[in-house]
């Protein structure tokens, strides 16, 4: 049964498509899900308690209305007294499909963002002990905060270049986008062969060591070099 809706009469009024703005123009990115690799950075994977070596990848995913747009404030979340910045370099697709072959796959991605992914690390640690799923630490609201897209066409596939973090003017997070364990077309065929991978999906694609916990008040200011920065005041 096919249960996208073709007519207009929904039992209430459905939410707003997310989107994100394209920089340098009046156009929208209309996002579909969001799907962030875990420990996709050597040294974070150390400072997790884990083992480095290349393991397959792994993914989690973000409710698209979870995005905030850089310069917004993010709420101090709920039911945590431990919420960690993770600074990312995030891959928007405008295609998708099953199966994508390693050398066609950089060929979906229509642009680049620099993101964060927010996390109540003490709700994570919980459901890691427990065995549980990690949507409570991970998938909460305005957990993702992202810069506007950047179109491929006009910057290329960046593969090397500083991913960094700032709390109040003070080095949290460096490292460089060449040291991502899985590559940005890995980690695109490698979830085509999990997912049928949309037009609208973003992946956070991995963060370097250093992430900590922020408070109410904090500036977070993060980039990836020739993609852009990011900016959010944790309210």
């Amino acid at each position: 049964m096919n249960v996208h809706a073709t007519q207009t009469n929904f039992v209430f009024t459905p939410q707003p498509t997310p989107t994100l703005p394209v920089a340098g123009s009046d156009a929208l990115f209309p996002v579909h899900r969001i799907y962030c690799v875990g420990r996709n950075f050597a040294e974070h994977a150390v400072e997790m308690g884990h083992d480095p070596d290349r393991e397959p990848p792994f993914f989690f995913q973000k409710n698209p209305d979870t995005l905030l747009l850089s310069g917004e404030e993010f709420p101090y979340p709920s039911q945590t007294s431990d919420v960690h910045h993770e600074i990312e370099l995030v891959v928007a697709l405008h295609k998708g499909g099953t199966n994508i072959p390693l050398d066609s796959a950089m060929d979906h991605v229509f642009g680049y963002a620099v993101g964060l992914d927010m996390t109540r690390r003490d709700l994570q640690g919980e459901a890691k002990k427990a065995g549980r799923p990690w949507e409570t630490g991970k998938s909460f609201e305005w957990s993702a905060p992202c810069t506007p897209l950047v179109p491929a066409s006009q910057i290329g596939h960046p593969n090397s270049g500083a991913i960094w973090c700032k709390v109040n003017g003070e080095q949290r997070q460096s490292g460089d986008l060449n040291q991502m364990i899985w590559k940005v077309q890995e980690m695109i065929s490698y979830l085509s062969g999990l997912f049928e991978l949309k037009a609208g999906d973003l992946i956070y694609a991995g963060t370097p060591a250093g992430v900590g916990a922020v408070v109410r008040g904090d500036e977070i200011h993060g980039g990836v070099d020739g993609v852009g920065e990011i900016r959010v005041r944790v309210a």
